[in-house]
């Protein structure tokens, strides 16, 4: 009996040992993804970049207008310092950037800009941007634009309108309004379009209602008894001067 109870303590020590390690995990629940926005990819070449947060690679050959995934993946939290690299197995990195990531959070990270043939973080902007993927109702979405286009104007208005959206915009206000480079817009939630599941028509203008930019369709999931959240990201045209019509579509969550 007197042996179980000096045994006890000891016991007791390593169960608080194992607490305090298990707490003091890097982890914690963080998760993220990557979307590469650099646009002259002529500087780190046709094989994308490789990621890595805090030295050990994350993500592997994201190539430009692309996504890491659209599923998220467990990274530490905390200050980090994020590195890309052209892929494959160049050391040189591409950009270096440092953020702070919050425990139980996930992240969307883009990298935008213009990268150089040496290290030259100045020259590319890491935007860490925490998500919300909480489901709205059901039959409606949520919708978020980030604008990673270096060669967008000042600020641009955005309509996200079902297809086909037969009418003017004349007098119909944006969903989004002013959203200017290394910006993100806040959760906006619109209907689901119920017409054939043809999706939605995204117009971009210069804000103020001034120039049209681009339209182009975006078909994501969803129905009446469903809901979605859904991430949208303006580029330009690779190695270009001008944004790019195409958008990143991010399933942030059953989009």
């Amino acid at each position: 009996m007197l042996r179980l109870l000096k045994a006890l303590p000891l016991t007791l020590a390593i169960a608080a040992v194992s607490i305090v390690a298990t707490g003091c995990s890097s982890n914690n629940g963080t998760k993220a993804r990557f979307v590469n926005a650099i646009q002259n990819t002529e500087e780190y070449g046709v094989g994308g970049l490789d990621v890595e947060v805090n030295g050990t690679q994350q993500f592997t050959g994201v190539q430009f207008q692309t996504a890491s995934a659209n599923t998220y993946i467990p990274i530490p939290s905390g200050n980090v310092t994020i590195e890309g690299f052209e892929s494959p197995g160049v050391t040189t990195p591409v950009f270096t950037d440092s953020t702070t990531l919050s425990s139980g959070t996930e992240y969307t990270e883009v990298a935008t800009g213009f990268a150089g043939g040496t290290l030259t973080g100045n020259n590319v902007v890491l935007l860490s941007l925490s998500d919300d993927n909480t489901l709205p109702e059901d039959g409606t979405l949520n919708f978020r634009v980030i604008n990673a286009s270096p060669n967008s104007p000042s600020g641009v208005d955005i309509w996200i309108e079902p297809t086909p959206y037969p009418f003017s915009l004349q007098g119909v206000k944006p969903t989004i309004s002013a959203l200017a480079y290394q910006s993100v817009s806040g959760y906006v939630n619109v209907s689901y379009n119920s017409n054939n599941n043809e999706g939605f028509t995204v117009f971009v203008y210069t804000a103020g209602g001034g120039t049209e930019l681009f339209s182009t369709n975006v078909n994501v999931s969803g129905s009446v008894s469903s809901a979605s959240v859904c991430t949208l990201v303006l580029t330009d045209n690779p190695n270009g001067s001008t944004m790019s019509s195409f958008l990143v579509v991010l399933n942030d969550n059953n989009c």
